[in-house]
């Protein structure tokens, strides 16, 4: 049989993996959208600052899908990465435990809500071996079905409950159910993992920590706006943010699937300088249209979600341009942890370190907000990705 060319390989690829990416996402804009109507502002400022803080707890998920996805092109054995995401999953598991008083206590959060958020974690981190193995391998239809499914055993028992008046606490724990039993489902139906001979010494922990970071940079850039809302606009105020934030986050991750195609051709030496660039240029186009599509839509905040969330309209193209300018910096660390340079991941450091900075200095009013989020994203992805495209291999 003659082998697709890579262009055709990529672009179906592409379109599988957006496929189950956007039904993710598609649920999970839907979570948010119904839980700010059924919450009102000042729930949903709750809701939606625990949901970050899950994020930021579920880091090493998305570092450990990206070190499986590697070491699978490279050759590592699946038993042994498998092995590995046992390992992670039960040293997030501690961090969970530890962190649950903190965390409450710095967001305002009642205990039990902020444990039923970061119950999810773990449950995300064995998920990502599952997907780090078909990812690597190429298996993107297998991947795009994980994908879709996961998203909605996320999802739908939180909507479930909100909709019977649960609270945020109460739907955080239906989230964490649903996403243990899909965890468990996508172990067998991924199955069998055929191995290849390799003389590559077995990976540890050590290497999802080195990803960790550089995920970690991007994640709590991705979302420190949102956790620092509370701190400098009140609740009203940062309920309203996080609702304008549904923007940056459709923008983030609405081009998804061209970093987990693409990635295993840059762990490939022989591929990893075409598929940066190739990488870098669709991400950016993809934004700029996700930005035109947030200032025509913006109108429709106030019919579709009532007159409280009328102070964000006007600014709805920023917040996708915070998420575009984030999408193209995940590109460019992609790039960094395929080929094991993960110091690039510096350059976000110092792009947090601004931002909070400047956030917690300077900050006020909503416009405020968003302007240094978004001035923030966009010189850190024009930083990182100048430095990914001069030594991609």
């Amino acid at each position: 049989m003659t082998p697709r060319p890579a262009t055709t390989s990529a672009v179906a690829g592409m379109t599988m993996v957006t496929a189950g990416s956007m039904t993710a996402n598609v649920a999970s804009y839907l979570l948010a959208l119904l839980a700010a109507r059924w919450l009102g502002p000042a729930g949903y400022g709750e809701f939606a600052a625990l949901t970050a803080a899950q994020l930021v707890l579920a880091v090493p998920a998305l570092a450990l899908q990206t070190v499986v996805a590697r070491e699978v092109v490279l050759g590592r054995h699946p038993a042994a990465l498998r092995a590995l995401a046992w390992r992670c999953t039960a040293i997030v598991v501690v961090l969970a435990a530890l962190l649950v008083v903190p965390i409450s206590a710095a967001l305002g959060t009642s205990v039990a809500a902020t444990a039923a958020a970061l119950l999810t974690a773990p449950m995300l981190v064995l998920l990502a071996g599952e997907q780090g193995l078909l990812q690597g391998a190429g298996r993107f239809a297998a991947l795009a079905v994980v994908l879709a499914v996961a998203g909605l055993g996320k999802v739908a028992p939180a909507v479930a409950v909100l909709a019977v008046g649960g609270g945020p606490g109460a739907a955080l724990t239906a989230s964490a159910v649903g996403t243990g039993v899909v965890a468990v489902a996508a172990r067998l139906f991924v199955g069998r993992v055929p191995a290849t001979d390799t003389a590559r010494a077995d990976v540890g922990v050590a290497a999802v920590l080195r990803a960790s970071q550089v995920q970690l940079a991007l994640i709590v850039l991705s979302s420190v706006d949102v956790l620092l809302s509370r701190v400098v606009l009140g609740d009203e105020a940062a309920g309203q943010y996080a609702l304008g934030a549904v923007a940056t986050k459709v923008a983030f991750w609405l081009p998804a699937a061209v970093g987990v195609v693409l990635y295993p051709r840059m762990a490939n030496p022989a591929h990893s300088g075409q598929a940066v660039r190739s990488a870098l240029g669709v991400l950016v186009g993809i934004g700029a249209l996700a930005v035109g599509a947030a200032a025509v839509a913006a109108p429709l905040v106030p019919a579709l979600l009532g007159e409280s969330y009328a102070p964000v309209q006007g600014l709805l193209w920023a917040f996708a341009l915070n998420g575009a300018c984030l999408a193209v910096l995940q590109g460019a660390l992609l790039s960094a942890i395929a080929s094991e340079r993960t110091r690039l991941a510096a350059v976000a450091w110092i792009g947090l370190a601004a931002e909070v900075a400047l956030i917690l200095g300077a900050v006020s009013t909503i416009a405020q907000l968003i302007a240094v989020a978004a001035s923030v994203a966009a010189l850190t992805a024009a930083a990182a990705a100048l430095l990914a495209l001069r030594s991609p291999a």
